[in-house]
């Protein structure tokens, strides 16, 4: 017996073939005419970038234009490509569907929204670019691209680090080649015997004899601390461009003549040390500060004599003899002889 429903299902069947088959013509129309608007904002988009990447100062911005020139165009494809496939289909629904779909999606996907906006304002506002050398938080290398999602940088030691976009807008960040001077600077320790106005002048002329460092502004040598076992004076100067490799290579010219130099003029660049003074109690004096000798006051010059072993055997062996008592060493010396 043959199922009732069957011929119901089979209609059903029919009228969507017939419906497909009479749609297939707009369906065909409407992805050429999405793929020739999609071609169309690859196209835009690279023509944008191109015409900005010759000036360094626009290439942000060209990356902006490009990006909104070619979802613009993918957009206005996609809606002409559904009044195509979808005549009854009017602007106004799609502008209304565009936006509740904003909104579900703006909940759905917050964090990549997020990392978008910032990503426009980064490129917009450019408080760093491309090729700049940037240091972020433990991160620390040369930007290779700025996209809406994420900022890539390239680390010395050639790794990459992809950062998104919103971390890097709402922190901090150094760029180090933001202008073309930069200032170097290093902590160099003298001994507390060296002349520091003569270990400055070596210090200066050693900086001087480098032509990769600039004569204006000109180096300058501060003492910035007494130390436990230096004196430390600051040496700084300035070089151009302040690249990674320039500055590496320069520091090590520099420090290698500081070294050199001073080392030649007899200064003395002493390894850490530290004194240890051993606090001395005398019988007579034990627990008056002001009259103890080492590391306190002696008070009015009055230095009391050293307790010594032999000198407490000879004060017992005195006693002893006044006392007739035997010429033993006592069970339980006294609190004077402790």
């Amino acid at each position: 017996m043959v199922n009732p429903e069957l011929p119901i299902v089979w209609r059903k069947l029919q009228t969507m073939a017939t419906d497909l088959l009479v749609l297939l013509p707009n369906i065909v129309l409407a992805l050429i005419v999405f793929a020739i608007f999609f071609f169309v904002a690859r196209v835009l988009k690279r023509t944008v970038r191109q015409l900005t990447r010759s000036h360094r100062q626009a290439r942000n911005l060209g990356l902006v234009l490009g990006r909104l020139a070619q979802g613009t165009t993918v957009l206005m494809g996609l809606f002409i490509a559904l009044s195509i496939v979808i005549p009854s289909i009017k602007a106004s629904d799609l502008v209304q569907l565009l936006g509740i779909s904003g909104v579900a999606i703006g909940f759905a996907f917050r964090d990549i929204l997020q990392n978008f906006l910032a990503g426009i304002l980064i490129l917009l506002t450019e408080p760093f670019q491309i090729d700049d050398q940037i240091v972020f938080k433990d991160f620390e290398g040369t930007v290779e691209q700025i996209q809406t999602r994420a900022t890539m940088i390239r680390t010395y030691d050639g790794r990459r680090i992809v950062i998104p976009n919103s971390e890097l807008f709402t922190n901090s960040v150094i760029v180090n080649t933001a202008f073309e001077h930069r200032r170097l600077e290093y902590d160099i320790g003298i001994g507390y015997g060296d002349d520091i106005d003569t270990a400055r002048q070596l210090i200066l002329e050693a900086i001087d004899e480098i032509d990769a460092v600039l004569k204006t502004p000109a180096p300058d040598a501060i003492v910035v601390g007494l130390a436990d076992s230096t004196i430390n004076i600051r040496a700084r100067w300035w070089v151009q461009p302040p690249r990674r490799a320039d500055v590496l290579a320069v520091q090590d010219r520099v420090l290698t003549q500081i070294k050199t130099k001073l080392t030649a003029h007899g200064i003395d660049l002493p390894f850490p040390t530290q004194q240890i003074l051993f606090h001395d109690q005398t019988e007579a004096t034990d627990g008056d500060r002001t009259r103890q000798r080492e590391g306190w006051p002696a008070g009015n010059n009055t230095v009391p004599k050293p307790r010594s072993i032999s000198h407490a055997l000879s004060q017992w062996a005195e006693r002893s003899q006044r006392n007739g008592q035997p010429n033993d060493a006592p069970t339980h010396p006294s609190n004077s002889d402790q």
